[in-house]
């Protein structure tokens, strides 16, 4: 059986497989990625402006395919996968217009006398491992800023997301990108490792999970690889005070059930001040057992299946460790019988340290909900997590949600609203959620030479 393979979580029934690549396919490209390179690298920003247009554009044309790929795939909703897809468009957009200014020369004004300026310039053929849950977006903040750059890619998407790996570098190849300039690669662990390793490959990005991280950051650390790590998080969202509850309920509904959970920045745990907890679980619990997990292609459905069956062991498994500790459990918790990965929306309360809700990521349709005295014991709480991806502050008075903000240890904070993510805004996290920036002006940062030219005075 191929690493490689569609299988619907709607119905749990392999759909198609895909062959792995072989040690020989994955030398090949390499060499093409490399030989490649020398040629991208020479081409205009212009030029490559004009291929990412073209890709944003072949994006929007082809939302509806796009969206049901993944939704047979990894069993997102269609509603969502044109939403993910407009995102991914707006990336391209993005670097196309504004990636010649970022890559402008910067002029320095040495001390010394004389000039300098600092040249970003392109660094090499880079290897790409992305996630399942956002396929094409998680590919799209790799690929776009790089592609502007004047570097090559190789990626290695998720072995469950074969189709849309194919869609993507199907679009590249139809908007002119060089054959060779992406390379799409069914490659395994052990090879990716390889690929790592080999002097021509100068670099990694990686947006997955913990273990998958190290085991990257292990083989390029050794090997003198320059990383990039997205890990996933635990964020919190902190109510501190609210003129209407209600939006601030629906928006903690829609930072927990985005992706049916599976968002790595998704808001997964509720952190609220003492007079507005008991409000705030009621109205949150109703809102969440309101709706109803279903067929991904159902406009009706309130959310999709999780991508795998062991997504939704994995996740119950939490859920009921938390129950047999101690915990509340006020909705959902159950599997339904039915086939395919469809665990209900699940709230708990009462949890404590020594539960693995405390401490681990709830990939999936559950949320927990804290009780805090006040904003200190809630920075405090939001802070006793080893991930430190991003979060949201909820307050009328948006002078102390910042005050508040400045005192997470995450990479992101958002004031007043779900946590999502935009073209122009970086995105990223610190502790054991990973390290470097995508997106915005500081995602085209991370693989390029900042080449030093200094002329003395005449």
């Amino acid at each position: 059986m191929s690493d490689y393979q569609v299988t619907n979580p709607s119905t749990g029934e392999v759909e198609k497989e895909f062959p792995t690549a072989t040690d020989a396919e994955v030398q090949d490209a390499l060499a093409r990625s490399h030989a490649e390179y020398g040629e991208w690298r020479t081409t205009s920003k212009d030029e490559r402006a004009q291929v990412l247009r073209r890709v944003a554009d072949l994006y929007d044309e082809r939302a509806d395919e796009l969206a049901a790929i993944i939704a047979r795939e990894m069993g997102k909703p269609v509603r969502e996968g044109k939403g993910e897809i407009k995102l991914v468009s707006s990336i391209f957009r993005y670097y196309a217009d504004q990636g010649p200014t970022l890559l402008a020369d910067a002029p320095l004004d040495p001390a010394m006398g004389g000039s300098a300026i600092v040249r970003k310039e392109s660094v090499g053929p880079l290897l790409g491992i992305m996630p399942w849950n956002f396929p094409y977006y998680q590919v799209a903040r790799f690929a776009a800023p790089n592609l502007m750059v004047g570097n090559t890619i190789l990626l290695k998407h998720a072995p469950q997301c074969p189709e849309s790996a194919l869609a993507i570098e199907r679009i590249f190849a139809d908007a002119g990108l060089p054959a060779d300039a992406y390379i799409n690669l069914f490659a395994t662990n052990d090879q990716s490792a390889d690929i790592i390793a080999d002097p021509r490959v100068v670099g990694v990005s990686v947006t997955g999970s913990e273990r998958a991280g190290s085991a990257v950051a292990e083989v390029a650390g050794r090997n003198l690889k320059k990383v990039v790590l997205e890990l996933g998080g635990s964020d919190p969202f902190i109510l501190l005070d609210a003129d209407d509850l209600g939006a601030a309920v629906k928006s903690a509904v829609r930072g927990r059930m985005g992706n049916a959970g599976q968002a790595c920045n998704g808001a997964k745990r509720m952190i609220v001040v003492d007079d507005l907890y008991d409000d705030f679980v009621e109205q949150f619990t109703a809102a969440m057992g309101s709706l109803t997990p279903g067929d991904p292609f159902d406009q009706s459905s309130g959310f999709g299946p999780l991508s795998s069956d062991a997504a939704a062991t994995t996740l119950l498994e939490q859920v009921e460790d938390a129950v047999s500790k101690g915990a509340t459990l006020r909705t959902g918790g159950t599997r339904l019988d039915r086939p395919g990965a469809f665990v209900e929306a699940t709230v708990l309360t009462d949890v404590t340290p020594d539960m693995r809700a405390y401490r681990e990521e709830l990939f999936g349709p559950a949320a927990v909900v804290y009780r805090v005295a006040d904003a200190a014991e809630a920075v405090a709480l939001a802070n006793d997590s080893s991930f430190g991806l991003g979060g949201v502050v909820w307050s009328s008075d948006t002078t102390k949600a910042q005050q508040v903000a400045d005192q997470l240890d995450t990479g992101m904070v958002w004031i007043n609203s779900a946590q999502g993510s935009a073209a122009d805004l970086p995105f990223g996290g610190t502790k054991r959620s990973g390290v470097g920036r995508e997106l915005g002006p500081y995602g085209i940062d991370e693989f390029v030479n900042k080449k030093l030219i200094y002329t003395p005075a005449g």
